[in-house]
């Protein structure tokens, strides 16, 4: 595989076979800079967006990416959320500045606002010396906090004073320094659900939800399956000095129909192991052990809860709009408001107005611009 020095790869995934799938598109491979070191990582260590919902996603990322906005990222584990935000960060101006991931659930309560924000010399216990948290490492460039929904309440306030204030002060210190960060957040949690339960501040929620990236899961995706497997057995046959090795008709067909709950990372490991045991240049679907795991998992992020509220439900439908770019966006939606009213109200300009609390002359241009005005009476 090519050599890159930027931070990020992104690269054309390899086939293996060189003669079976030469009818095969190569995708847009993203991978880690140095993925052989990850073999004991539970995250995915590649993202192809072949399938159509996964391509959807890679040209709504170059869209939002060049702005500073803060961005949510939700995805079940080994989707590929790390991977996602570095290259929110590598299509941005702050690309070739630092990177910095910081997953919230691997620190104590009592570590977390050290690591984040620093500390000074004599701040607490063994604080020897001052350090710096991963807010002043990030400056310029981005911070990935991962599993947002781990913080602390006490620690979502500090947070939330860093994005408004652009400053971090740091334990026991009274003096800020500013910062300049961009912020990419990841949960595998539906944040509303924490906010509902009061585990997750609300204005904290709406402060990094600027930007939201649903990312599928592999099974709701199942173009990038095989592309991703392809890609898996090129990595691992080479770690292991194999020569080319190619997947079987019954190999593909059984990829592509399991579900996949442990994501990208599950069929990384999969690969892994069929290479293994495999005694030949042919996979097949015998070498393939999948997990019988049928993981009961929460609604995702795009989808509506199982007794969702009408504002919960439209709040889902419109962020399945959102993942498909519109030019005047805002324009669609205020047409398809005025029009479902009007039609509400039995055709009725003057009770559809006063349902969505407007006049009736700002319905009637709207309809007569949307080309409604036609069946006025």
């Amino acid at each position: 595989m090519t050599a890159y020095t930027r931070p990020f790869d992104v690269l054309p995934s390899v086939d293996a076979s060189s003669t079976a799938d030469e009818d095969w598109d190569a995708p847009t491979l993203l991978t880690f800079p140095n993925p052989r070191k990850l073999t004991t990582s539970i995250r995915a260590t590649a993202q192809v967006f072949q399938d159509p919902r996964s391509a959807a996603l890679l040209e709504r990322i170059r869209m939002v990416a060049p702005s500073d906005a803060n961005v949510l990222i939700i995805g079940e584990t080994g989707t590929g959320k790390e991977l996602i935000a570095r290259h929110v960060h590598d299509l941005s101006r702050r690309s070739g500045k630092p990177f910095v991931a910081v997953n919230c659930g691997a620190f104590s309560e009592s570590l977390v606002e050290s690591e984040l924000f620093g500390h000074e010399k004599g701040a607490f216990t063994g604080a020897f010396s001052a350090k710096t948290g991963w807010f002043e490492a990030a400056n310029g460039g981005t911070l990935f906090l991962d599993e947002i929904g781990d913080l602390p309440l006490s620690i979502q306030v500090k947070l939330l004073r860093v994005l408004q204030e652009r400053e971090v002060v740091r334990l026991g210190s009274r003096k800020s320094v500013p910062i300049d960060v961009r912020v990419v957040a990841a949960t595998n949690v539906r944040l509303q659900d924490a906010v509902a339960a009061g585990h997750f501040r609300e204005d904290l929620f709406y402060r990094l939800h600027v930007v939201h990236l649903a990312l599928p899961t592999l099974r709701e995706r199942p173009g990038d399956i095989l592309p991703l497997a392809r890609h898996f057995i090129e990595e691992y046959r080479q770690r292991l000095g194999y020569g080319a090795v190619r997947l079987d008709a019954d190999a593909e067909q059984k990829l592509s129909e399991h579900g996949w709950p442990g994501n990208i990372r599950e069929l990384e490991n999969v690969i892994h192991h069929a290479l293994l045991i495999c005694q030949h240049d042919v996979l097949g679907a015998e070498h393939l052990h999948l997990s019988s795991l049928n993981i009961q998992r929460r609604p995702a992020e795009s989808e509506a809860p199982a007794h969702a509220t009408p504002q919960q439900a439209l709040e889902t439908v419109l962020r399945e709009l959102f993942n498909e770019p519109h030019e005047q966006m805002f324009e669609l939606i205020e047409d398809t408001v005025m029009r479902t009213a009007f039609e509400f109200c039995h055709r009725n300009q003057v009770q559809a107005a006063r349902l969505l609390g407007i006049s009736r002359n700002i319905l009637r241009s709207r309809l007569i611009k949307s080309r409604e005005i036609s069946a006025l009476k």
